[in-house]
C-alpha cells in the first residue's frame, strides 16, 4: 500500500502490496519490461547493503518512469474508513470524485493531495489519510484508493481574550464556542459574544455547511445582535438585528443577501442636523457580491504576491426610508520581496463609492452608517477589502463635518464636530518591512517597517456633488509617514508605530506622536 502523503511511498513498489506491479502495465495489461528486470536477483542471499542497493535501484527505476511518460492507471474503487459521524456522502463529494477522474498514476498523486487538502478545510478531521493500493488482480492497470480519516476528537472548542481599541481608547472581551459536525455535514455551529466598554457589544449564533447532499455550494446563515457606539464620533448610538444568508461561496465568489433592522439614537441630544434627519429606525435589505484573489504568501506579513478583491452592494430592495443605494468598493495590494534583510514593499490602493437609488437620487441622502470614514490605527497591510486606514489619524477623523448642536441656555459655544463620512473614497498605502539586525528579534518574527499612507473621502449626495471638483479633491489628500516595530502572533499583529502627519484639514483630528494598534488579517 503507497501513502500519497509520502513521495517515497509513491513510488516504491514494495510498499503497495503483493499486486502493485499490475497498475504499472501498460493500456494492455502487459508489464513493462524493466520492471522484471531484477527477478533473476535473489534477495535472500544478498547481504544487507547488496539488498538496499536493489531496493534503491528499483524505486529509482520507478522514479525514471513516472519522470518520462504518464504512466495509465484506473481507479477501481474508492474505500472510505473512519467516519463514523461523517456522512460517507460528504467525503465521496469532496474527494472520491476528483480521484475517480484521474486517468495517469501522475494525475492521481496530484488529485491525491488535492482531496487531502479539502477534506482538512472542513475543518472536523484531526488527520486525513490517502493511500494508493493494488486493484484486483483480474484487472491489471487498476488501483483502490483507501481514504481514512480521523475525525476531532473533541466536537467542542472555544475561545476567549481581551483585545485593545486604541483608537477608541477602549478595551473590548470577546469569545467564542463552536460546536462541529453535529450532523455529519462537516457542519459547525457556533455562538459569539463580545463586549466594549462603552463602545460596542455583539452576540451572534450562526451555521455554516460546506456540502448538504446535493447542493454543490456552501450554506450558510448567522444571526446577530449588535450595539454600537459612535457618540465621540458622529453623535449617535447603532443597534442591529441582522439576519445574514450566505448563497453562494466559492475561493473566489461570495453572495450573500442580508437582513438588518437598525435603530439610530441620540441620547446626548447635541446631535448635527445631517444625524438627527437620520435617527429612528428602519428595515435595510441588502444584497452582496464579492469577488477576491489573494495569492500573497502571508496576510500578517506579505512578502510576494499580489491581492484584489471587488464587493459589489444593492440596498434597499424593499423601499425603505431612504436606504436605497448602490456601494461599491475596489482594492488592491501588491507585495515585491528585495532580498536582503528579508525586506518587502507592499503596495496597496482602494477606492469605493456610495450613490442612493431613486427619483432625483442625486440630491438624497445616503445612510450615515455606509459612507466611507477615514482614520484609524489597524495596519493597512493586514486588511483587504476596500478602503484601508489611514494612519495617525483618530477613527472617522477625515471628511466632511458639521457642528452639533447648541443647546439654549446652556453653552454659547459648539460642542464640537460630527464625521458624516463621504461618498467617495480613495486611499493609498506604501509599506517597507524589513528584519531588525538582533538575532533575538529576527528569531521571534518581530521586525521594523516605513510607511506612508494617504487618502481623501468627500460627499456627493444631498446635491454636493455640483461642488465636486477632481483637482480639488486630489489636492487636499491627507497623508502620513512613520516608522514602527511589528510583533506578530499567530492571531493578530502589534504595531509600535511614530506617525508624522504630513497633510490635515482644518477640522481632522490627526496627531504627531507614538501610536500602537492590534490587527487581525481580513
Amino acid at each position: 500500500m503507497a501513502d500519497a502523503s509520502d513521495p517515497a511511498a509513491d513510488q516504491n513498489p514494495k510498499n503497495a502490496g503483493a499486486h502493485m506491479p499490475d497498475p504499472w502495465a501498460g493500456s494492455n495489461g502487459e508489464t513493462a519490461e524493466e520492471e522484471y528486470e531484477y527477478e533473476e536477483v535473489d534477495e535472500d542471499e544478498l547481504d544487507g547493503p547488496g539488498a538496499a542497493a536493489v531496493e534503491r535501484e528499483k524505486v529509482q527505476s520507478v522514479f525514471r518512469r513516472l519522470s518520462s511518460n504518464p504512466v495509465e492507471i484506473r481507479v477501481h474503487d474508492v474505500i472510505i474508513r473512519g467516519n463514523a459521524k461523517t456522512k460517507e456522502q460528504l467525503i465521496e463529494a469532496e474527494a472520491a470524485d476528483i480521484l475517480r477522474a484521474a486517468t495517469t498514476v501522475q494525475d492521481l498523486l496530484q488529485a491525491a493531495t488535492v482531496a487531502s487538502a479539502r477534506l482538512r478545510e472542513l475543518d472536523v478531521f484531526d488527520a486525513v489519510n490517502i493511500t494508493l493500493d493494488a486493484g484486483p488482480p483480474e484487472l491489471p492497470g487498476t488501483t483502490n484508493v483507501v481514504i481514512e480519516v480521523v475525525e476531532a476528537t473533541s466536537a467542542i472548542t472555544g475561545n476567549a481574550g481581551v483585545f485593545t481599541k486604541p483608537e477608541a481608547k477602549s478595551w473590548s472581551l470577546e469569545g467564542a464556542l463552536k460546536l462541529k459536525n453535529l450532523a455529519g455535514y462537516a457542519d459547525i455551529w457556533d455562538a459569539s459574544v463580545g463586549y466594549g466598554w462603552d463602545q460596542t457589544s455583539e452576540v451572534g449564533v450562526g451555521v455554516s455547511v460546506p456540502r448538504f447532499k446535493s447542493i454543490p455550494t456552501p450554506l450558510m446563515a448567522r444571526a446577530s445582535l449588535m450595539s454600537q457606539d459612535w457618540l465621540k464620533f458622529s453623535s449617535y448610538k447603532e443597534h442591529l438585528l441582522g439576519l445574514s444568508l450566505g448563497l453562494l461561496s466559492t475561493r473566489n465568489h461570495n453572495l450573500s443577501y442580508n437582513l438588518t433592522w437598525r435603530m439610530l439614537t441620540d441620547p446626548s441630544q447635541l446631535a448635527s442636523k445631517s444625524i438627527r434627519r437620520q435617527l429612528g429606525h428602519n428595515l435595510l435589505s441588502a444584497m452582496k457580491y464579492t469577488y477576491k484573489i489573494d495569492q500573497r504568501d502571508s496576510r500578517l506579513r506579505p512578502t510576494r504576491g499580489y491581492a484584489f478583491q471587488s464587493a459589489s452592494q444593492i440596498g434597499g430592495l424593499w423601499d425603505s426610508k431612504g436606504l436605497k443605494f448602490f456601494r461599491q468598493e475596489f482594492d488592491v495590494r501588491a507585495a515585491v520581496p528585495f532580498g536582503f534583510y528579508n525586506a518587502a514593499l507592499n503596495v496597496g490602493l482602494g477606492a469605493g463609492v456610495i450613490l442612493p437609488l431613486g427619483r432625483g437620487f442625486m440630491d438624497s441622502s445616503t445612510p450615515v452608517t455606509d459612507r466611507f470614514n477615514l482614520g484609524g490605527h489597524s495596519s493597512p497591510v493586514c486588511s483587504l477589502g476596500g478602503i484601508s486606514s489611514l494612519l495617525g489619524f483618530r477613527t472617522r477623523g477625515v471628511g466632511p463635518t458639521e457642528a452639533r448642536r447648541v443647546v439654549p441656555g446652556e453653552s454659547d459655544t459648539v460642542p464640537g464636530n460630527d464625521y458624516l463620512g463621504g461618498d467617495l473614497a480613495v486611499s493609498a498605502f506604501a509599506d517597507l518591512s524589513f528584519d531588525l539586525p538582533l538575532k533575538a528579534f529576527k528569531d521571534a518574527g518581530i521586525h521594523g517597517h516605513a510607511f506612508l499612507t494617504a487618502g481623501n473621502v468627500a460627499k456627493l449626495s444631498e446635491g454636493q456633488y455640483k461642488n465636486f471638483s477632481l483637482d480639488e479633491f486630489r489636492r487636499s489628500f491627507r497623508s502620513t509617514a512613520g516608522v514602527g516595530i511589528i510583533l506578530p502572533t499567530k492571531l493578530f499583529r502589534v504595531e509600535v508605530n511614530y506617525c508624522y502627519i504630513l497633510k490635515q484639514a482644518q477640522h481632522d483630528s490627526g496627531k504627531t506622536g507614538i501610536q500602537f494598534s492590534f490587527s487581525s488579517p481580513q
